[in-house]
Order: C-alpha cells, then sequence, then structure tokens
C-alpha cells in the first residue's frame, strides 16, 4: 500500500494530570500538568517541542467546564517557540489528525495537542450536569429546532438513536448492559478511574432513566482532568522514549450535519471505518484492543458495528455475557473504564492515551497480553474518526 501521511508521524507521548469528579486546580494548572507529564514521557524536554494545538479552539466552548487556558497563554507559560499553531473545533476526526498532517508535512516535528475539562466541577456547582440552555440562552443556529422540543443536553439527542437501534434489531438493554458492566470491571484495575465499585447487569437495569432508552449508567461521567498527547515526527522516532506507530485513520461526514436530520439512526460512523480500513492492509481481525469512544453507551454500540467487529445488529449478542470484550476476551473493549467509569476526558483523548499504554505495555494490571494493534475512535454521528495504532 502507498505511504499515507499518518505513516510519516508517531505518537510519542501522552500525560495527564489529576483526574477526579471534582479536582481542586483550575483548568490552566490542569492543562500544564498534563503537558509536562506528556512531554517527559516521550523523553523530550520543552525547548524539543515547536508544535502546538489544543482542543477546542480558543480555550471556549457551547457548554461549562470546558475550560483549557488558550493557547497564547499555554505558550507563554511554558516559553515555548512555535513553527505551528492550530485551535481544533468539533468536527475534526481525532485530537491527533492534524499535529500529525503538520509534522508529516515539516511544519513542526514535536507537537503537543491538549483537551482540558472541569465538567465535574461545573455539574456539581450548576447542581447536575450542565445542559445546553444553561449556557445558550438563545435558540439560535440548530438549537432552534432542538430546544423546543426538549433537546436540552447531548443525552436528549442521542437517546432517539438508541431507542431506534433497540427498535430495529430487537436488541434488548438486558444485552448490552455487559458493556457498561465490563468497563466498570476494568475501571477497578484502573486507579485514575472515577468510578471503580462493581456494577452488575441487575444495578444497571435498576438505575435511574436519563431520557428513555438510556438510563445513568449510559451515560458518561462528568469529570475535572486534562489529557496531553505529542505527535512526533517519524524520523525522529529514535530519539524517542516509546513511539507508537499512527498505522492509519480518518474522519468522514456521510450524512447531514445535524444530530436530528441524521438519515439512518441504526448507522453510526460507517463511513469513517470504511475510510480507515481503505488506508491499511489490516482488518478488523487483527486488532488486540478496542477504545471505541462512549460518550454514551449507544456510540460504543456503533463502532462495535461501524469497525466491522460484529455485523448490523449484531453488537447486543456480542457483547452479551461479557466475556468477549473482556481483558483476555477476543476485543478487550475501553480497558480503562472508558468515559462510563474512567471519567469524560472527551474527545477520544483517554481513548488514545489507554491505547498507547496497551500497545507499550504500560497498562499494569488491565494489561492486555500481547497487545500490538489498537483501534480508537472518537465521537459518533456526523463527528466521526477513526485511527489504528500499532506498536512501534
Amino acid at each position: 500500500m502507498t505511504e499515507t501521511f499518518e505513516r510519516r508521524a508517531v505518537i510519542s507521548g501522552i500525560g495527564q494530570s489529576e483526574i477526579g469528579r471534582r479536582v481542586h486546580r483550575s483548568g490552566f494548572q490542569l492543562t500544564l500538568d498534563a503537558i509536562l507529564a506528556a512531554v517527559a514521557d516521550a523523553g523530550l524536554t520543552m525547548d524539543d517541542i515547536d508544535g502546538l494545538a489544543m482542543f477546542p479552539g480558543g480555550g471556549v466552548a457551547n457548554l461549562p467546564g470546558y475550560a483549557n487556558g488558550n493557547l497564547y497563554e499555554i505558550q507563554d507559560a511554558l516559553r515555548i517557540t512555535t513553527t505551528w499553531r492550530q485551535g481544533l473545533v468539533e468536527g475534526m476526526s481525532l485530537p491527533f489528525y492534524g499535529p500529525a498532517q503538520a509534522v508529516a508535512t515539516g511544519q513542526a516535528r514535536h507537537v503537543v495537542i491538549w483537551r482540558t475539562v472541569k465538567e465535574g466541577s461545573a455539574a456539581r456547582n450548576a447542581g447536575g450536569r450542565p445542559a445546553y440552555g444553561s449556557a445558550k440562552p438563545a435558540a439560535d443556529g440548530p438549537l432552534a429546532w432542538l430546544l423546543p422540543v426538549g433537546m436540552l443536553s447531548p443525552v436528549c439527542q442521542v437517546a432517539p438513536y438508541a431507542a431506534r437501534y433497540l427498535h430495529e434489531f430487537g436488541v434488548t438493554r438486558e444485552q448490552l448492559a455487559w458493556i457498561p458492566v465490563t468497563q466498570r470491571a476494568h475501571a477497578s484495575l484502573n486507579p485514575d478511574a472515577v468510578y471503580r465499585t462493581p456494577l452488575t447487569v441487575e444495578d444497571y437495569l435498576d438505575a435511574r432513566m436519563i431520557s428513555t432508552p438510556m438510563c445513568l449508567y449510559d451515560c458518561d461521567v462528568p469529570a475535572d482532568g486534562a489529557t496531553a498527547i505529542v505527535v512526533s515526527a517519524a524520523e525522529a522516532a529514535r530519539d524517542l522514549r516509546a513511539p507508537v506507530r499512527i498505522e492509519a485513520m480518518a474522519g468522514v461526514v456521510e450524512g447531514r450535519p445535524s444530530w436530528e436530520q441524521w438519515e439512518d439512526m441504526t448507522r453510526v460512523g460507517h463511513g469513517a471505518a470504511r475510510a480507515m480500513w481503505a488506508r491499511t492492509d489490516l482488518t478488523p481481525s487483527d486488532v488486540d484492543v478496542a477504545e471505541l469512544y462512549d460518550g454514551f453507551m449507544i456510540e460504543a454500540v456503533w463502532w462495535l458495528e461501524a469497525m466491522g467487529f460484529c455485523g448490523p445488529g449484531e453488537a447486543g449478542a456480542f457483547v452479551e455475557g461479557g466475556k468477549r470484550i473482556a481483558l483476555d476476551g477476543e476485543l478487550p473493549l475501553n480497558t480503562w473504564g472508558g468515559q462510563l467509569s474512567g471519567g469524560r476526558l472527551h474527545a477520544a483523548f483517554g481513548h488514545t492515551a489507554e491505547a498507547v499504554r496497551q500497545l507499550r505495555g504500560e497498562a499494569d494490571a488491565r494489561q492486555v497480553t500481547g497487545a500490538e494493534v489498537a483501534a480508537v475512535t472518537n465521537a459518533g454521528g456526523f463527528e466521526a474518526g477513526a485511527a489504528l495504532l500499532t506498536r512501534w
């Protein structure tokens, strides 16, 4: 296969701040913690960094708790001289997509990208999870269509998709319960996970509904924390501590870019997955560990099918019992606990960090034996992105 641009880039470092339901440090401080840890993890110094990127761009987003410190503040605090910078926005396929393009085209050699959330604190300060309406008093743009029918937050937007999927394929909540149950078991082995106590299928079925058919345990956990990723030119690999290859990645918007106008509510992410598989000779059977976006549990279901790990409508049978998606199963799923138990670190940052740890053999008690290929996906709907990472 012809060399693609992502083969000229590697993920060289990952770093995370303290993670918790409420961390008593500012978003700016958490960001610096994560960046310093990621650069050290790569075996680099701040003098080596010549590119910066952040998600979302500008340091402001549409919800309380999305707080980073902007590019100018971070660059000034760390005294970095840059040759490339970028403020990423929702819709980019994966957090490392832009940085990989930068190093592959010689615009930078080592780029750090970060994502910082204070949603745990924001939710508690607001008496619950912040809704779009609380930050957007005027119903303009897509919200003009969503707010009047009660779609006040992402869970209300995604719930109809989950309802349609269950109806269309006859999949049951009892079957899909094994995703949050199994991920909680993985989280119990992750000292940084927000929720580590055991979860049973009965606990899941007894949990309160948030937006039918999605219950409390179908939703990711608002948290405080920051994740940083260093992307480096592949030619610099010999100078790095433990680089990981970017085998293939893609992001495709294959339908109308709106949650309420998506054409097929049972098929999400398929375009991105097809485009990604076209960029590699690897196949779904080669994947050793799957870090699939789970902002809501149904998104992990979409990705299991979109990526070809099972057929359309087969995810319920695939995950039932939890054996296939356990650490010693045929497709270990979200081995850090995912966002459902590990915490909402957003935009596949937590998933990418875990994939790198697994491929390096640095995941400690939750390490998947012999992991050489990891799948990582980001978001769902029209913001879908997929990638394969491989051991160096």
